[in-house]
């Protein structure tokens, strides 16, 4: 059950990335074309980009997948210019990668589709076929998702791989973490008098969903960001289950924002907790072009004369007595394990575990005895006893599916990429954490905290540094110039 997170999350990474892809089929032209064809087909050429171009092509053909998937779109102009500005960006940063020596290999493609095939219950010849069904070509699919997976991978290279984390900036985390989540959830430092300057640390759960994404698209979003919002007002640790979302889904961010002025906050999350007291959760969902953000107000401090260099000096002090004290919630829960097999269906697996289930809920079995004789794991011997579990120590659907559950209830079949489950909860408790595990924590925290503002500017000087020349993006590639 358990699996090593690194490689979970860059798996997740690329197959999401890719399944989006598999959704909707952008075109891109890779073929190499000599200068004076290049000339020749000017009138269909929408930017240059450094040594290559951009067509209005592209651009069409962009803009007829963002419309398949619905929903309300920016006017015609805007829209084709933000389509055109993401295509530079993809082209800069496809061009700087093959300089880089940054690719793929055609068998590590092959893996790739593979496992979207499989993914999806489907063999590769099945998943070809959906893919001419959809008006794409195969050829076409797999230089898209070639291009991603390189896109993925000079971004980990000069961004992810490139963020350092001090030992003092893992150590001033771990004090902030123990000072915010004192006995009671009580202010923990002093209020600001009526109308007095005053710092406010907010946290935030982000889940993003570009502006032009569909009304489908929007909906799911906002369903995740409400149902994060109902977990964070329980008895939950607020970035915890921001790193819980996170690694079920790579592109959720979470982050504490640090102590800031109401002016050095984004004017949206002001309004959203002028009103919440330290220790509290925002009343609703944040909606910014970005996409949904969940905010907590972790505390609200008088802000010093000296100004906040001054108030940060007093944890500082104590950092060296403070590892030790960080909890987490574990739970010990045991299952019944049905291992995906040559003969044994879906269908089969989750009916077998339905009547399991039913037979606990009526008292007519005993949950310990039915997986001592049906689960297919080590833990069987046991009882199917899992021993105490923390955040992130399972894989996500069954993490997800067990944390929902009260004490001594009993789960609907659950499936994983071990098999299929049927969970019951036996306990839980609040355990310190390990050393070792608070100062990894912390180093996951950091670096969500520090990737977004890196990855922005990163982009940024990719833009800056670009020679691109935008010739005609207005019209559509049939119309005459």
């Amino acid at each position: 059950m358990r699996r090593n997170r690194i490689n979970q999350v860059l798996e997740a990474a690329i197959l999401a990335c890719a399944a989006l892809f598999a959704q909707v089929s952008f075109a891109q032209d890779g073929s190499k074309t000599s200068a004076d064809s290049k000339i020749r087909n000017i009138d269909g050429v929408a930017a240059v980009v450094n040594t290559g171009y951009v067509t209005r092509k592209e651009i069409d053909e962009r803009l007829a997948a963002l419309q398949k998937q619905g929903g309300k779109l920016p006017d015609g102009a805007t829209l084709r210019m933000t389509v055109l500005e993401r295509l530079i960006m993809e082209k800069i940063q496809l061009q700087n990668a093959e300089q880089e020596g940054v690719g793929v290999t055609s068998k590590e493609l092959d893996k790739i589709i593979g496992d979207i095939a499989a993914k999806n219950k489907l063999t590769v010849a099945e998943l070809k076929t959906k893919i001419i069904d959809s008006g794409s070509t195969y050829e076409r699919y797999r230089q898209m998702l070639r291009d991603d997976v390189v896109i993925s991978r000079y971004r980990e290279r000069e961004v992810e791989g490139k963020l350092k984390i001090s030992d003092a900036e893992v150590d001033n985390f771990i004090t902030e973490r123990n000072r915010a989540s004192a006995i009671g959830g009580a202010t923990r430092s002093t209020p600001a008098a009526k109308g007095a300057p005053e710092e406010i640390d907010v946290a935030q759960i982000f889940i993003p969903v570009d502006a032009n994404a569909g009304a489908g698209t929007q909906a799911e979003a906002k369903k995740k960001a409400e149902s994060l919002l109902r977990e964070a007002r329980g008895e939950v640790d607020f970035l915890q289950l921001g790193a819980m979302a996170a690694k079920d889904n790579p592109k959720i961010k979470f982050q504490d924002l640090g102590y800031r002025t109401p002016d050095r906050l984004p004017q949206l999350f002001y309004e959203a907790v002028r009103n919440t007291g330290s220790g509290q959760v925002a009343s609703a969902v944040v909606k910014s072009p970005a996409g949904y953000h969940v905010l907590k107000v972790l505390d609200r401090r008088a802000l010093a004369v000296g100004g906040p260099e001054q108030q940060q000096a007093a944890p500082q002090e104590s950092a060296s007595s403070t590892p030790q004290n960080i909890t987490v919630t574990q739970t010990l829960s045991r299952h019944i394990l049905l291992r995906s097999r040559a003969g044994l269906t879906d269908q089969d697996a989750e009916r077998r575990l339905t009547g399991f289930r039913d037979q606990v809920r009526a008292k007519t079995a005993d949950f310990g005895e039915l997986a001592k004789k049906y689960s297919e794991d080590g833990s069987a011997a046991n009882g199917g006893n899992l021993g105490w579990m923390g955040p992130g120590d399972l894989v996500p659907e069954f993490d997800q599916a067990m944390n929902r559950l009260q004490i001594g209830e009993v789960s609907d079949p659950v499936k994983t990429e071990f098999g299929w489950h049927l969970i019951q909860v036996l306990e839980r408790r609040e355990a310190q954490l390990t050393l070792e595990k608070q100062r990894q924590f912390a180093r996951a925290a950091i670096r969500e905290r520090k990737f977004e503002q890196a990855y922005q500017d990163w982009l940024r000087e990719l833009r800056d540094t670009a020679t691109v020349k935008i010739i005609n993006a207005d019209d559509p590639a049939a119309s005459p110039r």
